[in-house]
């Protein structure tokens, strides 16, 4: 029995803390041209922290940060914004008619991920039909001064944002549709016998119990969007990278892997740091109830 509890634990060691003891071990190494292109001692100081303080200075690592995070943060809201009716929606539905929304859902995952964004930049070109909808919709809703040839999709956050939703859509739906369907649908009855209008039931009722659904899908979206690399290196800007076009650049190009490794080490703590201080919460937040219940 402790042998299997101890899977998981063997399984966390093995693929995630030896491999960030790795990259953190690079991080503060120095930069050199041999191969590997990085050393410890002799000529190199032990441990090089300067590049943690390149990190806060050079503008490069700043806007790249704040760039994955908005984008990050405006994707993951759209995708809850169209998720969460889409998940409602099947938990709601009839069993017979469950399974096959739930297919849709997951159907574009049976296409090559990279094949689906290929198949956005021949949508967002500029004669597109889709760029000439959106082009007409803009028009008719702009004064003429304002009206555009097309709409400049590509190359821009925009296409980054839209195609990560696109591609992160079902991570968002699957975790809502899992916390909806378990809901007691008694719950809503009783609150419309008691006279409550359905707009007041989603917002006082469901709306609070799915939040344990709205955080797992949000971290299943924010936490790879923030990180993202093929999207923007297809359909975003150059002048605007992602921290992971940085991160790429910094080992692939500029052969600067402890600076890339202080980039990925940085980026780690950002997203993990808050979702642990989240479930220290959380769980603190249940030990209290649990211990009001004993003492009531």
């Amino acid at each position: 029995m402790q042998g299997i509890i101890a899977i998981p634990y063997i399984w966390l060691v093995a693929w995630f803390l030896v491999p960030f003891l790795i990259i953190f071990a690079m991080s503060v190494a120095t930069r050199t041209p041999t191969a590997p292109p990085f050393g410890f001692g002799g000529e190199n100081p032990l441990l090089n922290w300067s590049h943690y303080e390149r990190l806060f200075t050079d503008s490069l690592y700043i806007r790249a940060y704040l760039t994955s995070l908005v984008n990050a943060v405006a994707a993951t809201a759209l995708c809850l914004v169209i998720g969460y009716p889409i998940a409602l929606g099947i938990a709601r539905a009839s069993r017979s008619w469950r399974s096959i929304l739930l297919m849709l859902v997951i159907l574009p995952f049976w296409t090559s991920f990279l094949l689906r964004v290929y198949a956005w930049i021949g949508l967002m070109g500029t004669n597109s039909w889709f760029n000439e909808m959106l082009t007409a919709v803009w028009n008719g809703l702009v004064p003429q001064a304002w009206e555009l040839a097309y709409v400049p999709l590509m190359n821009t956050n925009a296409a980054v944002i839209l195609v990560t939703i696109y591609s992160y859509l079902p991570f968002m739906i699957l975790p809502l549709y899992a916390n909806l369907e378990r809901l007691d649908l008694t719950l809503d009855e009783a609150a419309m016998d008691l006279g409550s209008r359905p707009m007041r039931v989603f917002w006082d009722i469901t709306l609070p119990q799915s939040v344990p659904g709205i955080i797992a899908g949000g971290m299943l979206v924010f936490i790879p969007a923030c990180g993202e690399f093929i999207i923007p290196n297809l359909v975003g800007s150059a002048s605007r990278p992602m921290i992971g076009a940085v991160i790429n650049d910094e080992f692939a190009y500029a052969r600067d892997w402890p600076m890339a490794s202080t980039v990925a080490v940085a980026l780690l703590f950002l997203l993990v740091v808050p979702l642990m201080v989240y479930t220290w919460a959380e769980q603190r937040a249940e030990d209290k109830a649990r211990a009001r219940e004993q003492e009531g």
